[in-house]
């Protein structure tokens, strides 16, 4: 089964970060990347540009709005993903573990529905 795991982290603490622990976290992520691409749990998983690059896209009776950044003020954001193959929650939820954020965020775990073609 598909788990979708969503990066929630206060993106303006990453801005206060002295260089040499961005780098170390990033080598984390890596690490993390790295170690689940081995397992054979990885399936995708991308990091996302800063809230204010965002777009929300609404359609309302027809009309095509738009607003800049994302919708909710929240005090973490969606900062990436990973989609991981795991046997079942409680193996999703380990994996969800051990990415670095974790220790500072939050990550949500979700079940990837999938529909037969």
């Amino acid at each position: 089964m598909q788990y979708l795991c969503l990066i929630y982290e206060d993106e303006k603490s990453w801005q206060k970060l002295p260089p040499a622990e961005s780098e170390k976290i990033q080598g984390e992520y890596h690490a993390y990347t790295e170690s689940i691409k081995q397992g054979g749990q990885l399936v995708d998983g991308n990091a996302l540009q800063p809230t204010h690059t965002a777009t929300t896209v609404r359609m309302r009776q027809g009309k095509l709005t738009t607003t800049d950044g994302p919708f909710a003020e929240t005090k973490e954001q969606l900062g990436g993903y990973y989609l991981l193959k795991a046997r079942d929650l409680n193996e999703a939820i380990q994996l969800a573990a051990k990415i670095p954020g974790a220790r500072f965020g939050s990550i949500e775990v979700r079940p990837v529905m999938e529909f037969v073609a």
